[in-house]
């Protein structure tokens, strides 16, 4: 059974940083893709940054430069470090994963479908 569980979240003010974390259980995770979204209230859900199982990665435009997504085969545990962190960074970030391949991966992007998510942890950013 795969088992995605975030942490990491909380509350900053505008310029702070916050590493999010995803431990993942129930699959072999070094052949996953790996991706964080996230959710504002009122707004859809959107795409972060994604990685694939050989650690290429694609991130949103409002993020490229702040944010970093790594993961770690050894831990199986995903990572969102979040730096110069923005008030409209605020959202539930949830970690989602799911078998890939590098074309799909391309493919996709931030819209890969996904097939298994987590509970989301919760970031606030005030100025």
């Amino acid at each position: 059974q795969v088992q995605l569980v975030e942490s990491g979240g909380g509350s900053v003010q505008s310029g702070g940083s916050l590493r999010l974390s995803c431990a993942a259980s129930g699959y072999t995770y070094s052949t996953y893709c790996m991706g964080w979204f996230r959710q504002a209230p009122g707004k859809e859900r959107e795409g972060v940054a994604v990685i694939d199982s050989d650690g290429k990665t694609i991130y949103l435009d409002s993020v490229k430069g702040r944010f970093t997504i790594s993961r770690d085969n050894a831990k199986t545990t995903l990572y969102l470090q979040m730096n110069s962190l923005q008030p409209e960074d605020t959202a539930m970030y949830y970690c989602a994963a799911s078998p890939c391949n590098f074309r799909n991966f391309i493919t996709y992007g931030l819209g890969f479908p996904f097939r298994y998510w987590g509970q989301g942890t919760q970031v606030t950013v005030s100025s």
